[in-house]
């Protein structure tokens, strides 16, 4: 899954021109948290208990699981075994758990007389692969078991195998999610034991990828990031104290997917004219020169498959008026036998050719593919968002594809309820199985007009784990009626997510990130 945060727009009635454009796109796999709920379905064949039973559940569903009916405690110093424990990431992982799981502390314990005994004392964490390369397509896939107490000892046992330390990751969030505080107790209880689950996306199958962040860095309105090679081109961000350093990059790596656009502030030359600032001109071969140093100092920091060139949202028309910018701009392209659809098909292959000399597979936006298919590298993933239909044409003629149809996956769009994001479907009119191959995952997008910190997080969740659940869980799990299989259990998640300080709005908000209407349980909010 991608989330798409900028100060840009993308809207189906958006009246501005960005232009020819870059966008740097980083496969960071590792960053999202798998979501997280308490309740099953009756769809599912499973007893459903409401919240308060606190029977532990997980979203997005795994793909197989059983469980019993023993409870086990857990021991709040827990400790981590196995190979797993040898890398860097994993033991990070397990820490940043144990936060989570023991955010209750029993700082009184002193004062009982009974020091409890607790079942679950070791994590054990077997990773089958310790290559900790994250690229497009990597294992996620787990397995977790959770034993009942033991005869002669009394300790349960609790198991994550993996293939990589990225499906460690994935069940130590599992693993986090069948862990509940027992108020009366104060300890944590693992309920429902013995559990066994085995997990992996769903779409793997059919080559799909979710868990990724598409950081949407620069576009026409501010360029905060520093390119080295061109010291000026940061001169275009909102103001100088609103900028990322190339070391700011570099740590953001470990866990964005970036992209960034031009804005020509820092070098007026690659504009057409003083008085014509967009798109840039491809007259000239600065205009490339800097596009060439941008995609070098970019290659150094960010080590990934996919780079967005963007190419959206270009209106070659705008050249018909008969101002003194575009008229001006016209003439030059006419100088060079070009027109305005020229330019724009130009540009964005002159991009990618640079984009794949520095091994990079271009990403580019369904304008491209309406307007020149032919012509794109092979190598292109077409990125969908204007409407459905897009990526039935572009596999069918050897692309891949990005689902992201702002009608149902665009989180500005407040309008949109959570089960019109629930029952997307990305694969919709693509039957072939070599097709469905092509199709590489989906992205929901939150396009950052009307959002910053005081109100992003509360826009993007829950609907965000709507969609990422289409994505991950088997379809016979998820299919029917989604006020039964789905609704109570994305409302405990939402729960689950204010309780680990992330602000996620009311599931059923008429408009999505508006405040709950009236006192009253979280669970029924």
């Amino acid at each position: 899954m991608y989330l798409s945060a900028s100060k840009a727009n993308h809207s189906s009635k958006s009246s501005q021109s960005h232009g020819f454009g870059v966008h740097t796109d980083i496969k960071c796999s590792h960053i999202v948290p798998r979501c997280c709920a308490f309740v099953v379905s009756q769809a599912l064949g499973v007893r459903t208990s409401p919240p308060h039973k606190s029977l532990p559940f997980i979203w997005p569903l795994p793909a197989k699981f059983s469980f019993g009916n023993e409870t086990l405690s857990v021991d709040p110093a827990l400790s981590l075994s196995g190979n797993g424990a040898s890398s860097a990431i994993v033991r990070d992982a397990f820490d940043r758990y144990k936060g989570i799981v023991f955010k209750h502390g029993d700082r009184f314990s002193f004062l009982r007389t009974l020091r409890p005994v607790y079942d679950v004392t070791k994590l054990s964490i077997t990773v089958h692969s310790l290559n900790e390369e994250l690229q497009l397509g990597v294992d996620e896939s787990y397995n977790l078991f959770v034993s009942g107490a033991q005869v002669h000892s009394g300790a349960g046992q609790v198991t994550i195998e993996a293939s990589t330390v990225f499906g460690a990751l994935r069940g130590l969030e599992t693993f986090s999610q069948l862990c509940s505080f027992d108020y009366t107790t104060k300890t944590v209880q693992i309920y429902k034991v013995p559990w066994s689950i085995r997990d992996n996306l769903d779409f793997h199958t059919v080559g799909f990828c979710w868990n990724v962040l598409h950081w949407h860095i620069i576009d026409e309105q501010s360029f905060p990031l520093e390119v080295p090679t061109y010291p000026d081109l940061w001169k275009g961000s909102y103001t100088k104290w609103e900028r990322y350093t190339v070391e700011d990059a570099y740590e953001i790596v470990k866990f964005l997917f970036s992209s960034f656009l031009f804005r020509g502030i820092g070098y007026p030359d690659l504009w057409p004219s003083p008085s014509c600032k967009e798109p840039l001109d491809v007259s000239k071969k600065f205009t490339f020169d800097v596009l060439s140093g941008i995609l070098t100092d970019m290659r150094k920091i960010f080590p990934f498959e996919l780079f967005h060139l963007g190419g959206d949202e270009v209106d070659t028309g705008q050249y018909a008026c008969l101002s003194f910018c575009s008229l001006t701009y016209k003439l030059k392209l006419q100088n060079h036998n070009m027109t305005a659809k020229d330019a724009y098909q130009y540009f964005v292959l002159k991009a990618q050719n640079i984009a794949l000399t520095k091994n990079w597979s271009p990403v580019n936006w369904e304008e491209t593919f309406d307007t020149f298919p032919t012509k794109l590298h092979p190598q292109t993933v077409v990125h969908n968002w204007l409407g459905p239909g897009v990526c039935p044409k572009a596999v069918a003629k050897g692309f891949r594809c990005i689902f992201s149809n702002q009608g149902v996956w665009y989180l500005h769009h407040l309008d949109v309820p959570w089960d019109v994001v629930y029952t997307a479907e990305p694969l919709e009119g693509i039957q072939r199985a070599s097709e469905q191959k092509l199709v590489l995952g989906g992205e929901v997008c939150m396009w950052g007009e009307t959002a910053d910190t005081s109100d992003v997080q509360q826009t993007i969740w829950p609907r965000a784990a709507a969609a990422a659940e289409r994505l991950w869980s088997q379809r016979d799990s998820t299919s029917g009626n989604v006020n039964i299989i789905a609704l109570s259990r994305l409302q405990y998640f939402r729960c689950l997510l204010n309780r680990r300080g992330v602000p996620a709005a009311p599931v059923t908000n008429l408009n999505a990130r508006t405040a709950p209407v009236g006192p009253g349980s979280c669970f029924e909010q």
